[in-house]
């Protein structure tokens, strides 16, 4: 699925309400003493309140097994869980969890008799309402085009939409589909927020469809059962009989009447359909399947009808029909556990992991080819081993799986390896047992614990050369065999098929080739079971250590990195310029596609491209070396490796056309983006399809060896006009998984490389499917990827998206690794190699939950590893990353009008003063490097420390020990540029002029704050996107970058809908403002300042300070406390032996300042001869500084007579 690119500046006040707990697993303790339902419904059940567990009105009833009670409720929308023991002690809610979500539960069409029941074995509270349908189910997927929606993965295209059957109550639609390998999901009432997939999991993965030819493809989806199916992949079973009457059909023996749809959720080959609603008596069935009498199975799988009883009236009756024999049982009870859920750990040889009770026997079954499957009986199929009880998970496997330490444990009984290794390359799933040989519980088992520690290796994988002959080698260690497939071309031919050999010490799979191999592309063959069909798949994919591949990644390649052809002239003798310290960098975020696709300076052929940057004489690499000339030192290029969302082959790809004539708040421009969205060039790529290969849409040539030269043509340019180069990396998570189209990993390895919840489903958390770094050979992959990228391509540092997913340790392997790397051994110099990321605390890893994260606070230690700031960012620009609609007005910040210039929503109270300066501290803490033990006097006249600071509710702004540790920035490419957040919060009425001032105001608390400054592209040149906030996919129109100055790319019509029609109202007023629309005159200027800024951090080391020992000593702020001036900062730094005393003053006001400091200052000489001719008015005169307004200026001391800043 083509998955939005979220916005991920997260903020402690949104992550403060989403925190995970630990999962707390049943104890199985007695039963309790009462057990009573407690939710806002209890004041409708005789209660004198709601949320009272000591309410005996809502009690449940102990039945010797269960608790349960019938309630009759009023329609109406309720929460609820269960309490025990009359007080908030013990808990449960939603899946059983301990102290969990609320359980929702809607009524509709008037009162309704509810029966709950609460098994305390498992407490887990179920409900029998009625499950309300919705107003819209659709099936989105990649075919959706074809079908004739305006794109693919549509949740609202009601082309593809299903229709409600009253009779049958299942959502139904034909469509007829081209031949081809798809993917979909149904996501319910237009939207992507309620979605399932696979397994009918919400959110799950996406199901394929493969079609030879194309056909009517029927879709169904059950609201009861949330499954999603077609009758490609599925055989459609009805239990047709002499009772179907009794439960809705329009009479008996209807095969089309789906009211007994048999089901096979967990896809083992077993269809169910279980009911209580047929009355006592006699009667007989025949499975008919899809939906006609022309194929039926009866009686021990024949043709005659299968005669039942069923004993009472509400006694539950379970038909059940397996595929694979045809036979067809009718029983009272069902199967116990579910075998689509993973909710066992096999955590190492000698460890399996699993909550059940302390008397189960519990058993491994295992089958080599598939097959095993369920029924009320237990583990059918396959071969079966008792394990023993070992106590409960600790030791080295709840250090490493801290969220399951204390599970019960066991093991195989003692044997040799080989057992594990033959159980490991088949199906397996564990049984639980009572005393009496009863069936308790039954799951499949996640199993990257014990893969880990059996086959984790260091062994090159990939291809590797040795005298010129290549070794391919691709670790696979529950593959029944590999096959490799080698092709003379990037497209067509018949392959050479060349049976791997494998290594059962690893896992590796290797086969040794000759020198005439290099060049010719490749496969593998992997034939493996997959847990997600349950069979054994046969798949041709590519190499997940791949270097180079066909256009579209349709095939890897045999390529040699060091051979000359694929290295632009000078490549190995490139010597990068010397970089002292991590705090002299200064960061340039640029999308490669956006640096050149609109510079007419450039070859048609290479815009867009890696070349386009060899070009010295473009405009946008003039554009650079200015900014190079002025201080900047690095260019961080958005995802530049091989992603799943552009098109390769370029001239396939489609343009809106001429969007120049429509209005600046016309729906018109975002409409014709719309149409071509995922078939033209754009996309952010923050997709991975294959880690370690240059995107081959941004090059002319994308088969093959072209590619990698292209990016070091790119690197070597830009080394050439003084700069080092910064990749955005997303190993955090994949575009594909299970058996899908793009699924690399998952198809070698089923089940290892995903993260996994407790029901054995991929998490995706981070948008798509979430990658596992905290296993072994994940964090292999991702450090040697790394490695390829520093010494192949001499990429100078590594921006880690989602860095917070991945473990603390995974990020200093990776910078221990690179570090290590010189200039004789690597011809790099690893020390200047600099790592950073976003360091957002969410997800089912928050907190620590399974690891130590990479998260700020644990990075801010002495990691040495940047992380981004947030506190400043929100502090500078005001409100937050997802502020909506008026909101975006509202919430003004330091650099745009909180209190001093209030817009029309605002009043300058003095709620308001108190509000912008409590965020000025944050300002504040963030000049200082946002250091934990950096100190000064806050807005309530206090001195704190950085930690003591108040972020959201809860001490810890400052959390750096080192400036390298934090990267102050006020714009990126999520959400709104810099110019677009001041256009929502600046007072309409503010000039042109003082716009640019506002904007170079923020920029220069970034260029001029202890750490690292990142700057957006375009931030110098007051770019804007429209007013997009998520401008991922949204085409190169709304994402233009004028580094020609003519144009910022204000007022280019009404941004997408999908991320912005919420603002449109607001967005609309703005777009249609003519003195929004900035003159080239004043981008320019804008340009000008900020090079001033980058020089001037560039000429005084005090603003590079390289310890937090020497910010403490040398920086120090005035008009602290609460009688400061509003809107001023006045930091000091200095002296020091080689630099004057610096004083800078930061006024954000709309009006000049004046602050009283007596001394000898003059303003800085790059500020004297600004371009500026408002920052030129700035002075001294021996008692007060004079600033203008919105402006910021930087002083230096006259010689020894100057005041000592930064002493009291």
């Amino acid at each position: 699925m083509t998955r939005n690119r979220h916005t991920y500046l997260y903020t402690g006040l949104i992550l403060a309400a989403g925190l995970h707990a630990l999962p707390a697993y049943a104890d199985h303790s007695g039963q309790p003493a009462s057990a009573a339902l407690v939710g806002d419904l209890q004041s409708e059940l005789g209660c004198p309140g709601d949320w009272q567990p000591e309410c005996s009105a809502t009690e449940l009833i102990f039945d010797g097994e269960n608790w349960s009670r019938t309630f009759t409720l009023p329609e109406g929308d309720y929460l609820f869980k269960v309490a025990l023991n009359d007080a908030w002690d013990e808990n449960y809610g939603a899946g059983g969890a301990a102290s969990g979500d609320n359980i929702p539960l809607s009524v509709k069409g008037g009162p309704a008799e509810i029966t709950f029941t609460y098994s305390h074995a498992t407490h887990v509270i179920e409900n029998d309402a009625p499950i309300p349908e919705p107003d819209a189910v659709t099936i989105a997927g990649s075919f959706q085009f074809e079908l004739g929606c305006s794109g693919d993965w549509q949740a609202e295209c009601l082309v593809t939409g299903l229709a409600f059957d009253e009779e049958d109550g299942v959502w139904q639609g034909t469509f007829q589909v081209p031949a081809g390998d798809w993917e979909y999901k149904a996501p319910i009432d237009l939207s992507w927020d309620e979605n399932y997939g696979a397994n009918a999991v919400r959110g799950g993965g996406n199901i394929g469809l493969s079609l030879g030819e194309a056909r009517d493809v029927k879709f169904y989806f059950s609201n009861a059962t949330k499954w999603v199916t077609d009758n490609v992949n599925s055989t459609i079973v009805t239990a047709a009989g002499s009772f179907q009457s009794e439960l809705g059909c329009s009479g008996d023996w209807q095969p089309w009447c789906l009211q007994s749809w048999m089901q096979d959720v967990d896809g083992d080959g077993i269809y169910t359909f279980s009911t209580k609603d047929i009355p006592a008596g006699s009667y007989e069935v025949k499975a008919a399947l899809n939906e006609g009498w022309d194929e039926s199975y009866g009686a021990g799988g024949g043709g005659a009808n299968l005669p039942f009883t069923v004993p009472s009236d509400g006694a539950l009756v379970v038909f059940s029909f397996d595929t694979s024999t045809n036979e067809l049982t009718v029983g009272g009870e069902l199967p116990k556990g579910d075998l689509s859920l993973a909710q066992a750990y096999w955590l190492s040889d000698d460890v399996i992991a699993w909550d059940v009770p302390g008397d189960a026997v519990v058993s491994i079954h295992h089958a080599d080819e598939g097959g095993l499957g369920l029924s009320a009986s237990g583990v059918t199929g396959g071969e079966a081993i008792e394990l023993v009880r070992v106590g409960s998970v600790g030791g080295e496997e709840a250090e490493k799986f801290r969220h399951l330490s204390g599970l019960p444990a066991f093991r195989l009984p003692a044997g040799d390896r080989t057992l594990i290794d033959d159980i490991l390359r088949g199906q397996f799933v564990l049984s639980a047992v009572d005393a009496s040989g009863e069936p308790l519980d039954a799951t499949a088992i996640q199993a990257p614990g014990v893969l880990d520690d059996l086959y984790g290796n260091d062994e090159a994988l990939g291809v590797s050369f040795d005298g010129g002959a290549p070794t391919l080698r691709v670790w696979a260690p529950t593959a029944h065999n590999v096959r490799l497939h080698l092709f003379d071309g990037p497209t067509g031919g018949t392959a050479q098929v060349i049976d791997m050999e494998r290594d059962d010490a690893t896992g590796n799979w290797s086969a040794e080739g000759s020198a005439g191999w290099e060049g010719r592309y490749y496969l593998y063959e992997v034939e493996v079971f997959a847990r997600s069909t349950g069979r054994v798949e046969t798949n041709l994919v590519t190499d997940p250590y791949s270097v180079s591949l066909s256009m579209d990644s349709l095939r890897s390649q045999i390529l040699d990195l060091s051979d000359p052809a694929t290295k632009p002239a000078g490549w190995d003798g490139m010597r990068k310029a010397r970089l002292r310290s991590p705090e002299d960098i200064s960061v340039y975020e640029l999308h490669v596609r956006d640096f050149s696709i609109s510079d007419e300076s450039v070859p048609e052929a290479e815009r867009g491209t890696f070349e386009a940057f060899a070009n010295l004489s473009s405009t946008g690499m003039k554009h650079l070396r200015s900014l190079s000339r002025a201080g900047l030192s690095h260019v961080h290029l958005l995802p530049a490796f091989d992603c799943a969302t552009i098109p390769e082959d370029r001239s396939t790809h489609k343009t809106p056309g001429d969007l120049s004539g429509f209005a600046s708040d016309s729906t018109a421009q975002q409409e014709a983006i719309d149409a071509i969205r995922d078939e033209d060039g754009f996309n952010w790529c923050y997709d991975p399809y294959h880690y370690t290969v240059p995107e081959g849409s941004y090059t002319a040539e994308p088969d093959g060896a072209a590619r990698v030269k292209a990016f070091r043509e790119m690197v070597a340019g830009l080394d050439r006009v003084g700069l080092r180069v910064v990749m955005d990396v997303v190993y955090n998570h994949t575009s594909g998984s299970g058996q899908g189209s793009t699924s690399v990993l998952d198809r070698i390895v089923p089940d290892y490389y995903h993260r996994l919840n407790g029901d054995g489903f991929i998490e995706t958390s981070s948008c798509c499917a979430n990658t596992a770094t905290e296993h072994d050979m994940m964090e292999k992959l991702m450090v040697d990827s790394l490695e390829t990228w520093a010494k192949e391509y001499k990429v100078d540092g590594f921006r880690f998206d989602l860095m917070g997913h991945h473990t603390r340790g995974n990020i200093l392997k990776a910078k221990e690794r690179l570090q290590s790397l010189t200039m004789a051994e690597d011809g790099v110099h690893g020390p200047a190699i600099y790592l950073y990321g976003e360091g957002w605390n969410f997800g089912e890893v928050a907190n620590d939950a399974r690891f130590t994260q990479a998260a700020q606070n644990n990075m801010g230690e002495g990691t040495g590893v940047g992380t981004f700031n947030d506190r400043l960012r929100d502090a500078v620009r005001g409100g937050g990353p997802f502020d909506q609609g008026a909101d975006h007005v509202r919430r003004q910040g330091f650099a745009n009008g909180l209190y001093t210039a209030p817009n029309f929503l605002r009043s300058g109270s003095e709620d308001e003063r108190r509000e912008l300066l409590f965020f000025t501290d944050w300002v504040r803490l963030g000049l200082a490097g946002s250091l934990e033990d950096y100190s000064f006097e806050t807005s309530d006249g206090q001195v704190k420390t950085g930690a003591e600071i108040d972020y959201f509710g809860s001490p810890g702004a400052g959390y750096t020990s080192d400036p390298q540790e934090i990267i102050n920035y006020v714009a990126a490419h999520d959400n709104e540029t810099l110019f677009d957040i001041n256009a929502y919060k600046l007072p309409r009425d503010v000039s042109q002029e003082d716009r640019v001032r506002a904007q170079i105001v923020a920029t220069s608390t970034v260029l001029l704050a202890q750490g690292i400054p990142f700057i957006h592209a375009g931030q110098e040149i007051l770019r804007s996107k429209s007013m997009d906030r998520n401008s991922y996919n949204s085409g190169d129109w709304f994402n233009h970058l004028g580094l020609d100055g003519t144009d910022n790319g204000w007022g280019r019509g009404l941004p997408p809908r999908g991320d912005n029609e919420a603002n449109w109202d607001e967005q609309g007023a703005l777009l249609r403002n003519p003195e929004l629309a900035m003159p080239k005159e004043l981008i320019a200027l804008s340009q000008a300042m900020t090079e001033e800024f980058l020089a001037i951090r560039s000429q005084h080391r005090l603003f590079r300070l390289t310890t937090g020992e020497q910010v403490k000593a040398n920086l120090h702020f005035y008009n602290t406390g609460p009688e400061q001036i509003p809107g001023l900062v006045v930091m000091g730094l200095g002296p020091d032996r080689d630099a004057p005393e610096i004083v800078v003053l930061f006024n954000a006001d709309d009006q000049a300042v004046s602050f009283e400091m007596p001394g000898h200052f003059r303003l800085h000489p790059r500020q004297k001869a600004s371009a500026d001719p408002v920052t030129r008015l700035a002075d001294h005169d021996r008692q007060s500084f004079a600033v203008p307004a919105r402006t910021t200026s930087v002083f230096l001391a006259n010689g020894k007579s100057g005041r000592r800043v930064g002493r009291r």
